[in-house]
């Protein structure tokens, strides 16, 4: 049986992918991941060391986490054994233990490298642990998921997780340049188009790379050999940018959106709302996050900004796509740029707060209502003031609270747009409960 040291030195057949053609033979030749791989980071010197350990690669897609686990078996002449949990099933697992099994009867360790980790179960994913924990296999996990989410503790707590980040220009640029050496160096790139296909990439170095191949197919039917914007745009499809709908690329976007807005950056609070759109995100997902944004950041700050947001809402269900987006790109504008306030937010978290620790009171006899001869017999809504009838519209000194419950404030506005005006009321009506308890008093 072939080592994966020779698989991996073996010269690769000419019509391999070009993906596979240009996969690194060494740690030297892996383009971006510096913070892991440079000089002192914790993959290099883990390659370094001499010693295995079981670890979780999280990334996105294209940014070698599979080349990292091979070259992990190279340097350590061992057994390299893929899995994929999109494919693999216990059959599989099986397999590849016994493999694993005859591999160390014949002094050989094994690297059980497993694709996608987070679409196994849990009980999937606890089949591994006793081969961990006996030192059969050493673990390596790839997962383009957050592991706190997707990853068993057990698994999780005997695995160093290691975060590969996405691939810069720059670093998209150097891989173009080798790939042009390599395998298509009779094309021309006029600068736009090698700007266009390296944005294409979106970080991702095997998109890169099948771009590059699917260009040099177009090119060479075409007899083209300068490849342009023209050329470029009618060869590769139409592709969205890297985005998970359900995924962890998700939840850090909206949570981009929702910052910037609160954060009072129209610019980068639109730059967000497009991404998301540009990725496939369901536009009646991003109106709703809108109008909780206007609730939960802007409040009676600006009360507009809660019917706008509505509306807004309102707008796309009837428009549709895409005519009905500028109505949500307005919407996220109007509240980025209105004034904010979350007192409303905190009071209402601290009211429930306390009504669900504290016991269920009375309602005063003055509070109550009373429709029906006995009730007014009973005292229902005996002492009631009718606040209109009031100075001021106001009833001083009146209390609204269950007997015995002191008089709390959950709600303090700020300083902010509407919300002064509404302090300014609100100071005011408490002088005037001021003035009338200190005459009880």
């Amino acid at each position: 049986m072939p080592t994966s040291q020779e698989n991996l030195f073996d010269p690769t057949p000419i019509d391999a992918p070009l993906a596979e053609r240009l996969r690194p033979r060494s740690i030297d030749e892996v383009i971006g991941q510096s913070h892991l791989l440079g000089e002192g980071g914790p993959l290099r010197l883990a390659f370094q060391s001499g010693k295995l350990h079981s670890m979780i690669l999280w990334g996105p897609p294209g940014v070698g986490k599979t080349t990292l686990a091979r070259l992990m078996a190279s340097a350590f002449d061992a057994e390299f054994v893929p899995l994929s949990a999109v494919l693999s099933g216990v059959k599989d697992i099986r397999e590849a233990i016994a493999q694993a099994q005859l591999m160390q009867q014949r002094g050989r360790h094994t690297i059980l490298f497993v694709d996608e980790v987070h679409r196994f179960n849990k009980s999937q994913q606890d089949a591994f642990l006793p081969y961990v924990e006996q030192g059969l296999v050493t673990f390596i996990g790839a997962t383009t998921e957050n592991p706190s989410f997707e990853v068993n503790n057990a698994l999780l707590s005997r695995a160093q997780v290691y975060v590969l980040h996405a691939l810069s220009s720059e670093e998209l640029a150097q891989l173009f340049e080798r790939a042009r050496q390599v395998a298509v160096h009779e094309m021309e790139f006029e600068d736009d188009a090698r700007e266009r296909i390296i944005g294409y990439a979106d970080g991702d170095a095997r998109r890169l790379l099948n771009a590059l191949e699917q260009l040099q197919t177009a090119a060479q039917t075409s007899s083209v050999r300068k490849i342009d914007i023209a050329f470029l745009d009618s060869t590769l499809a139409q592709s969205l940018r890297r985005f998970d709908k359900g995924g962890e690329a998700f939840y850090d976007q909206i949570s981009a959106l929702h910052k910037s807005v609160r954060g009072s950056n129209p610019d980068a609070a639109l730059y967000w709302l497009v991404r998301m759109l540009d990725g496939g995100a369901d536009p009646r997902y991003l109106a709703r996050r809108i109008v909780r944004m206007a609730w939960e950041d802007v409040g009676l700050a600006d009360p507009r900004a809660i019917q706008l947001a509505q509306d807004a809402a309102l707008t796309y269900e009837r428009l549709g796509s895409p005519e009905g987006e500028l109505a949500l790109a307005q919407a996220i504008l109007y509240l980025a740029c209105a004034p904010k306030s979350n007192a409303g937010y905190v009071a209402y978290n601290s009211a429930r707060t306390f009504v669900a620790q504290d016991g269920s009171r009375e309602v005063p006899m003055h509070l109550r209502n009373a429709p029906t001869k006995l009730m007014k017999q009973l005292d229902y809504g005996k002492g009631y003031r009718y606040a209109h009838d009031e100075e001021e519209g106001y009833a001083a000194g009146e209390n609204y609270f269950p007997d015995g419950m002191p008089q709390l404030s959950f709600y303090n506005p700020t300083d902010h747009g509407l919300e002064a005006k509404i302090a300014e009321k609100l100071a005011h009506l408490r002088e005037l409960d001021n003035k009338v308890n200190k005459k009880k008093g």
